[in-house]
């Protein structure tokens, strides 16, 4: 029985073959892997390659191993360039593949490394029928194996694991388990149909959106927290920022479109992570020192914040803004208290000021007490008035 449906022959069977190996999903894991040989510093060629190699053959496992069960068995797929024999041979060759590296891998550099290999395998083969119908490890599959390839690829070049390895593992844990959530969605109507729970399914399409912006909202803080901590190079918070405008952008986009993007911003991403590591860009370079605006320092910060928070209320409405200055009418009176008894007993003080005092308390601190729950509450009322752009499609009426 021939390897192809289409077809006959060894340029049909090759072709088949080679239709398994998706590239939008193939090059993630095999730049982890080499992301995380370079996150090691000096790294060697050979044990490097051998690492990617092994990735490979445990993701072209996953795309046979997802293609069969999707054609074959559940009747999802309209057509499949392989048969079922070549599904097999597709099966069998990887993880033939897959354990010949493994092998290479454990002898060049010891057997602590299969730890980190040999689950990608099992992640690969038993993503369908079994891990992809629940919501978890449905969504936490994929972004589990580039997890692991970040951190194999360390491995295999030092012997061991690291601070700064694995919190870069967890950030691509979560930013693209995110990510995951909004590819899935785009099925949401199919995939309730056949009662394959997704997140979407689980949750419901606006709360899985919202599950989805605070995962990567918390994978992108921590790289801005490992570059404050020092685990991170400086340099890593403009990738953050850089996927963060993707993520704003996508946000008001269909399901479709919104992963297009994403994906695509997920290579920025990395490749600007990959820049900060490699090179260091801002490595010593001093952070900007507005204290030489002098007395004036604070309220200059106040009249930026101020400014953006002003602009959002004003996108947000008439409605808004009335809630705002309501809320702030109510909190300022306990505010002014709080600030003038902390300033009192010592708690803190603020030499980068005019000196102007209103009240018995500087005038910025007025400022303050205004600013900083615009500001707040300003975010609050433009998310409030963005809901995921699936939960005003038709497409994903309940």
């Amino acid at each position: 029985m021939a390897i192809a449906r289409h077809g006959t022959g060894t340029r049909a069977a090759v072709g088949a073959l080679a239709s398994q190996v998706h590239p939008v999903f193939m090059l993630p894991p095999l730049a982890a892997s080499w992301f995380g040989a370079i996150l090691a510093g000096e790294f060697g060629l050979l044990v490097g390659a051998v690492h990617a190699l092994t990735i490979f053959f445990a993701v072209y496992t996953a795309h046979v191993k997802d293609g069969y069960v999707d054609f074959y068995r559940r009747g999802e797929d309209d057509d499949h360039p392989m048969s079922r024999r070549g599904c097999h041979v597709g099966l069998a060759g990887a993880t033939l593949g897959f354990v010949a590296c493994a092998a290479a891998l454990a002898s060049l550099v010891d057997v602590g490394v299969l730890a980190l290999v040999v689950p990608t395998w099992f992640l690969g083969f038993f993503h369908a029928p079994q891990l992809d119908t629940n919501p978890v490890t449905a969504t936490a599959g994929y972004p589990s194996g580039i997890a692991l390839s970040i951190l194999g690829g360390y491995y295999a070049q030092t012997g061991g694991v690291a601070a700064t390895p694995a919190a870069f593992a967890a950030v691509f844990l979560l930013v693209l388990s995110g990510v995951k959530i909004i590819d899935d969605a785009q099925d949401y109507q199919y995939d309730r149909s056949i009662g394959k729970r997704t997140v979407a399914v689980a949750l419901g399409y606006a709360n899985a959106f919202r599950l989805a912006d605070a995962l990567v909202g918390l994978g992108l803080f921590l790289v801005v927290a490992g570059a404050i901590t020092g685990l991170f190079p400086a340099f890593a918070p403009v990738a953050a920022v850089a996927f963060g405008a993707v993520v704003v952008v996508a946000r008001g986009a269909t399901p479709q479109l919104a992963t297009m993007l994403l994906i695509r911003g997920a290579y920025v991403f990395l490749a600007l992570l990959v820049v900060a590591v490699a090179y260091r860009p801002l490595a010593g370079v001093p952070l900007p020192d507005i204290g030489v605006l002098g007395p004036y320092t604070y309220l200059a910060t106040e009249v930026l914040f101020g400014t953006f928070a002003a602009v959002l209320l004003v996108r947000a409405g008439r409605d808004a803004v009335r809630r705002t200055a309501r809320t702030i009418a109510v909190v300022y009176p306990v505010a002014y208290v709080w600030d003038w008894y902390t300033l009192e007993v010592g708690v803190f003080a603020i030499p980068l000021r005019t000196g102007v005092e209103l009240l018995g308390i500087p005038l910025e601190e007025h400022v303050f007490m205004v600013v900083v729950p615009a500001f707040v509450l300003g975010i609050h009322e433009t998310l409030a008035a963005r809901d995921p752009p699936a939960a005003r499609s038709s497409n994903a009426s309940e």
